[in-house]
């Protein structure tokens, strides 16, 4: 049985300045697969849209995996042979969903004069619409037998298999030109996109988050780490979702400063099945780390006498 959570919590900066928090996070869970999304508006004052085209991008991403899950034996035959084509038209179709979100909004709630202050008439002349809303999207889904993502802009997806080894399939790569910001918005976003596919594993956690959570981390081992542990406790989610949503809390405020999102899928009975295995190496990681303080105190001493 599918399970997840989804958190998205404002940053420390984002409060001081009076922004609101301009990440989205959902997850969705049913028979056939899950999904977990995230999405991060982009912070420049050319993207003040940015909040909303964060939350279009998540839906975006859930209407298109809904459409080709129309009919669930067909895709799930059709799609282990054909999966560079489906997630070539998953890119094209998430980007024209989002697309008709952000027109149908902007017929609806055009521009206001306080929207274009901190523009010169020229400036924002220069704007295209559609990156009022520019954001950024991860979206990883969980199906029967398979496992794909989908990745456009920075941000991290960790996924954790029966091996209880904690990785990152689709690691970013920022293929825009050094002027410009890989982004729902471009109009060459479908080449923007990062993609990976697997088969034939067993599938524990999956998560995606925001780039603000990654930088909360001194380093990649830390951040992987920090998703073993979050795995270890799942088969207990009901309660400790909220402990996750405090954490997450305490690094935008404390941490980073910036908004941070963290969507999750689990399957519960993979999970139920290597708890045990995710508890041990997490018991693992304290005794290193214990090991490692008591290397540290006994070099300091070394170096005081």
């Amino acid at each position: 049985m599918f399970d997840g959570f989804s958190f998205s919590v404002i940053g420390a900066s984002h409060e001081t300045s009076g922004l609101v928090c301009q990440d989205y996070s959902s997850f969705e869970v049913n028979e056939y697969y899950s999904v977990a999304a995230i999405a991060d508006g982009h912070g420049s004052k050319k993207y003040f849209r940015s909040h909303l085209g964060s939350q279009f991008a998540v839906e975006a991403a859930f209407e298109t995996v809904r459409h080709f899950y129309e009919n669930p034996e067909h895709f799930e035959q059709n799609f282990p042979a054909n999966h560079k084509l489906i997630l070539k038209n998953m890119k094209k179709q998430i980007i024209a969903n989002w697309n008709k979100r952000v027109q149908e909004h902007l017929e609806k709630n055009p521009v206001r004069l306080a929207e274009t202050q901190k523009f010169t008439k020229e400036e924002f002349k220069e704007i295209p619409k559609e990156s009022y809303y520019g954001t950024t999207l991860i979206v990883a889904v969980c199906g029967r037998g398979f496992q794909f993502g989908l990745q456009i802009g920075d941000g991290s997806l960790v996924a954790i298999f029966d091996d209880g080894v904690p990785v990152m399939p689709m690691i970013y790569d920022e293929s825009a030109p050094a002027n410009m910001t890989a982004s729902m918005c471009n109009r060459n976003a479908v080449a923007m996109f990062n993609s990976f596919y697997v088969e034939n594993k067993k599938m524990l956690a999956m998560f995606a988050s925001s780039d603000g959570l990654y930088t909360s981390f001194s380093n990649e081992d830390d951040f992987l780490e920090y998703h073993l542990i979050i795995s270890s406790q799942l088969d207990n989610l009901d309660a400790f979702s909220q402990a996750v949503k405090k954490n997450l809390t305490k690094r935008s405020h404390f941490g980073t400063e910036d908004d941070i999102s963290l969507a999750c899928i689990c399957d519960r009975e993979q999970l139920n099945d290597h708890v045990g295995l995710l508890k041990g190496k997490v018991e693992d990681l304290k005794a290193n780390a214990a090991e490692r303080r008591a290397a540290r105190i006994a070099a300091m001493k070394n170096t005081e006498t």
